[in-house]
């Protein structure tokens, strides 16, 4: 049988883009961009761990509304590879495992309200929270664990040093609140803080300085 076009299904356009910028300020852009790449270097050798961030997140096939963008997530057994969204249904029902939203002042209300209630309805397993300027959250960071169909605060460790750091079983790695209260996520394994490319190559930068003052050619270690 033929259809004739004014019969046919329109197909369902899921966007990749709000046209909204991507955070408000520096202050959660920086930390957004710092999460997503230092997870991204810490995974690169784990194929089937996907790291992204302020991506759509569709979760219900045939509604395009039925969408969130989480700043940070992680998917423990979906593809490592570039989307221009990620659609559960088409990931064999993959929610994120890890969510990590930076809190801003347009933000708070609904991280704490209607994302804190979807995600649990997801069935993500960790959702964080992290208030980069300390005006909305205390402690600035905050980690929930999913247990049965709520969340339930993680305890956090004061190190000696003043640091507030909490453990992600997701991620098997730490986030700590510097006494700054700067994020960082660190690897209790190797005893590392997890370092962008920038931040690495900084740090080559200032021991191969300090090498030299000691009269230690770099080049040959």
């Amino acid at each position: 049988m033929t259809v004739s076009p004014s019969h046919r299904s329109n197909p369902v356009e899921y966007p990749s883009d709000d046209g909204k910028p991507m955070a408000e300020s520096d202050f959660q852009r920086n930390y957004l961009t710092y999460a997503v790449e230092v997870l991204r270097i810490h995974f690169q050798s784990q194929p089937e761990v996907y790291v992204s961030g302020n991506l759509f997140l569709y979760y219900e096939q045939g509604n395009a509304a039925a969408v969130v963008a989480p700043d940070v997530f992680v998917v423990l057994g979906a593809e490592q590879r570039d989307r221009p969204s990620y659609r559960v249904w088409e990931e064999g029902g993959k929610v994120p495992d890890f969510i990590l939203e930076i809190t801003s002042k347009s933000t708070v209300s609904e991280d704490q309200g209607t994302k804190k209630g979807l995600y649990a309805y997801l069935g993500v397993r960790e959702y964080w929270q992290y208030d980069p300027t300390g005006d909305y959250l205390s402690p600035r960071l905050k980690g929930l664990r999913l247990a049965g169909e709520n969340y339930w605060p993680m305890a956090g460790t004061e190190l000696p040093d003043g640091m507030l750091s909490l453990f992600s079983e997701v991620l098997n790695l730490e986030l700590r609140l510097l006494p700054t209260g700067e994020l960082r996520f660190h690897n209790p394994a190797t005893g590392v803080t997890l370092l962008t490319h920038s931040e690495e190559a900084q740090r080559a930068q200032r021991l191969a300085a300090k090498l030299r003052e000691l009269n230690i050619d770099p080049d040959t270690l």
